[in-house]
Parts: structure tokens; C-alpha cells; sequence
């Protein structure tokens, strides 16, 4: 049994959004659906997380739900540096294909405002090909409860999966109050994100619902 003073705390969150975007794309063909995930961290960074979703795709493979499970560390480097490294694994129960993958993840991140991702996986997106994504980003403050948040995300991917693509994220986030936030997202992809993922790339709005607990 670990003792209580080893743990730093659970910490969850609950999203109400009118599309699950992923990099780009849509999860949820363009639909609103409901999204949670539970934190457990001790006290030297290690954590473990839950992270769900409903999803669904076209064609139509079984998939009803996302569970992102997570294992990693996270903590600062410095006055202005704090790094997180995490092993990802994404599942969708009931798929009549495997759409299972796993995913290894970097995120550095300097004065709490400016952030560099790098995830690499051998079965990115669980296409059979090896693929790695890079995203830049960064978060301004406008006042206590309105921020932005800009974020250019590139995928490389194998060319017998498909071409390597762009894409783009500009949000507006109100803290209304306490732990609830409204956020409104504007997405863009290039052509070759529209190849890949017809009707669920390209420009489109998302707004969400967001508290924390």
C-alpha cells in the first residue's frame, strides 16, 4: 500500500464539445459528443491518466468511444522550463478493425506560455507505418479570464499511409467562473489532410464546455 503523502492528488476534468478535433479532424464526423479523463500524479512527477471520448467515423467501423490511457512523468527543469514524457496508448473498444495504438510523447514547455510536442509511434494511427507529429504553440493572456491559444501542428507519415499534412488552431478561451471554461476553436488543414480524411479535415469551428475538478 503507498501512503497517502506520496501522492499529490487526483485531478479530473469533463467536456461538453460540438466536435472532436484531433490534429486536424474531426473524431466525431462533425458531431457534439461528451469527454472526461481522471489524473493521478505523486508528488515526483510520475502520473497515470484516463482520458475518454465518444467518436464516431466514416466509414463506419464499430467505433463508438476513445480511451486514451497515459503513463509518464512531468515536472519543471528550471525557473522557466518544465518538460512532460508520456507513453500513450489509444483504444476503441467494440471497432469491428484494429484501430489500437500506442504512441510515445515529449512536450516542452518554457515560462508556462510557449510549448514544443513531438510524438512518434511505429503504427501511427494504427495504419501499419511509422509516423511522427511536431506541434508549436503558444498561449497569451488577455486579463484574468480571457486567454489565446495558437497552436501549428505537421505530421509525417509514410507515403503508402499517406502525405505528410498540416494543420492550423486558433482559440479564444473565457474562464467564466471557477473551473468552468468556454472555448471556441477555428481549425484548418491543407490538401493533403483533406485527402486523408475526407469530410473531416479542412476549416472548422469547434466550440466546447469545460470544467475541472
Amino acid at each position: 500500500m503507498v501512503s497517502g503523502a506520496a501522492w499529490a492528488g487526483v485531478d479530473g476534468n469533463a467536456t461538453l464539445t460540438s466536435d472532436y478535433v484531433w490534429r486536424g479532424s474531426s473524431q466525431s464526423d462533425g458531431d457534439p459528443t461528451v469527454q472526461a479523463g481522471v489524473k493521478l500524479a505523486s508528488e515526483r512527477g510520475w502520473y497515470a491518466s484516463v482520458w475518454g471520448s465518444g467518436v464516431s467515423f466514416k466509414p463506419d467501423n464499430g467505433a463508438r468511444s476513445e480511451f486514451d490511457v497515459v503513463a509518464g512523468w512531468g515536472g519543471a527543469l528550471g525557473e522557466d522550463w518544465a518538460l512532460d514524457v508520456n507513453l500513450t496508448r489509444y483504444l476503441y473498444p467494440g471497432s469491428d478493425v484494429d484501430l489500437d495504438w500506442t504512441e510515445l510523447n515529449g512536450t516542452l514547455t518554457w515560462q508556462q506560455r510557449y510549448w514544443l510536442q513531438v510524438g512518434t509511434a511505429d503504427n501511427a494511427l494504427a495504419g501499419g507505418h511509422a509516423g511522427t507529429y511536431a506541434q508549436l504553440g503558444a498561449r497569451l493572456p488577455l486579463g484574468e479570464q480571457w486567454r489565446l491559444e495558437a497552436a501549428l501542428g505537421h505530421y509525417w507519415l509514410a507515403s503508402a499511409q499517406g502525405d505528410d499534412y498540416l494543420h492550423g488552431q486558433l482559440s479564444a478561451i473565457w474562464t467564466v467562473h471557477g473551473p468552468w471554461e468556454l472555448r471556441l476553436t477555428a481549425h484548418d488543414t491543407d490538401n493533403a489532410a483533406r485527402r486523408l480524411f475526407p469530410g473531416n479535415a479542412g476549416s472548422r469551428v469547434e466550440f466546447a464546455v469545460q470544467t475541472s475538478f
